[in-house]
């Protein structure tokens, strides 16, 4: 049963607020033959500095981007480009990027919740403590239709720097010399409270221009959802008198691509297959076929399968053609809709298709509610992706009281995106291509 501690109807709204996130002045790192002797100015997101966060991390690499933020989604990013050492101008990654839905069905089908669209999960949007968000800063958002309208603008918006451990490890050919970097991240994150849960929406965008996009829930286990008789739950408490009832968290993302600043980027699926040694060979071959996805698609995860968005127009310095690949993470995928029983969806752009389930926007006459519906054979000149990451939680004694965090989500990783490693360090610049034999 869903129940805001506030007991107040929530309406659709979408708001704006002001953040900005101060520039660490750092000393780049990377391919000296790489980087120009005089960097142009890199030009600016297209949104004022009151919406622009731009943060330089210790290797160099720059990220810049524009937020919004709406009652239903929440933080909105925008006009998303990374800059590592080497490269003289941005390279455009994203036009925007967002959560699409968190849909929470419980195991015994009684209680089925859209936390996005019907519960308005932006206007949930909490206070944050300094500890909350260390060595970073806490920006005020106007929260449209918040939980406390006396009190519409909450310091909400967690903006820092991560480490995140070896970026890269290696031992030099000759003698003792080791080449290693400690990666750094962008970290931009909010909490969100829906009913009794509280959602953590991390972006964090490393130095190496992947990005990981994550949701963590944690908060407390609703006290309305326990059957003893029903068997779909986990004793909780003394004895075995109250069991906390099984439930799913489905989470979307909406991912709009804009490569090298153009929204007409192509899907490519590869597939791997392994066969049995031929006659005299060693062991087992493995084949790598490529798909051309040109027509809209509900696409499933299996092993040695993967998927990238490649640019149209934009080519790093080898002439290879840039692009982005998803790489998921764990899931569990929940086959009791149409619109959860597939881990990635490729659709052609449509603005008004904007969430995953129970879209409520007006987007005409016959027009589907969900993501599923949207994959109707269009040819695909503007793709958006949405990716499906599910979690099914039977509650522990340990989640009570508070719940620890649990995480899902994925990764898009660069794909030749740039000529070689971008944290590359001076001495082996020339190292692209075969390299000779190490001793």
């Amino acid at each position: 049963m869903r129940v805001n501690r506030i007991g107040r109807a929530r309406t659709a709204a979408v708001g704006l607020s002001l953040v900005a996130l101060a520039a660490g002045v750092t000393t780049a790192a990377g391919p000296a033959a790489a980087r120009p002797k005089t960097a142009p100015t890199a030009p600016a997101p297209a949104c004022s500095t009151a919406f622009r966060i731009e943060q330089k991390l210790a290797s160099g690499t720059t990220w810049r981007m524009c937020w919004r933020f709406e009652s239903r989604s929440g933080l909105v990013l925008e006009d998303v480009s990374y800059q590592p050492p080497g490269e003289a101008a941005p390279i455009k990654v994203l036009n925007s990027a967002k959560l699409a839905q968190i849909h929470v069905p419980y195991d015994d089908g009684k209680n089925e919740f859209n936390d996005v669209t019907d519960y308005n999960f932006g206007s949930g949007l909490v206070n944050l403590a300094p500890a909350e968000c260390p060595g970073g800063t806490i920006r005020s958002v106007k929260v449209p239709d918040g939980m406390d309208p006396a009190h519409p603008n909450v310091k909400g918006l967690c903006t820092t720097t991560r480490s995140r451990g070896h970026a890269y490890r290696m031992q030099a050919d000759t003698g003792d010399k080791v080449y290693q970097a400690q990666g750094k991240d962008l970290l931009v994150y909010t909490v969100n409270k829906v009913g009794w849960y509280e959602y953590m929406t991390e972006w964090r965008f490393q130095d190496d221009g992947t990005v990981n996009m994550n949701v963590g829930a944690t908060g407390s286990l609703s006290p309305y959802d326990y059957d003893a008789g029903d068997g779909r739950g986990w004793p909780l408490g003394k004895g075995a008198r109250a069991y906390a009832t099984s439930h799913s968290h489905n989470v979307f993302w909406r991912l709009d691509f804009g490569l090298d600043g153009s929204s007409k980027g192509r899907v490519e699926q590869y597939d791997s297959v392994v066969s049995p040694p031929a006659a005299g060979g060693q062991g087992p071959t493995n084949k790598t076929t490529r798909t051309n996805v040109t027509k809209e698609l509900a696409g499933d995860a299996k092993d040695m399968r993967w998927w990238r968005i490649v640019s149209a127009t934009g080519k790093n310095k080898d002439g290879h053609a840039r692009s982005y690949e998803l790489v998921p993470g764990p899931t569990a995928k929940y086959p009791g809709r149409a619109f959860t029983k597939h881990d990635v969806y490729f659709t052609e752009y449509n603005k008004c298709e904007q969430y995953a389930s129970n879209n409520p926007l007006n987007c005409g006459a016959g027009h589907g509610k969900s993501v599923d519906t949207w994959v109707n054979g269009q040819t695909l000149t503007h793709p958006v992706v949405w990716v499906n990451v599910g979690f099914h939680h039977i509650a522990r004694d340990e989640d009570q009281q508070p719940m620890p965090v649990h995480w899902q989500g994925f990764s898009i990783a660069p794909r030749d995106v740039t000529a070689m490693n971008p944290l590359t360090p001076a001495a082996l610049a020339g190292q692209n291509g075969q390299v000779e034999p190490r001793s």
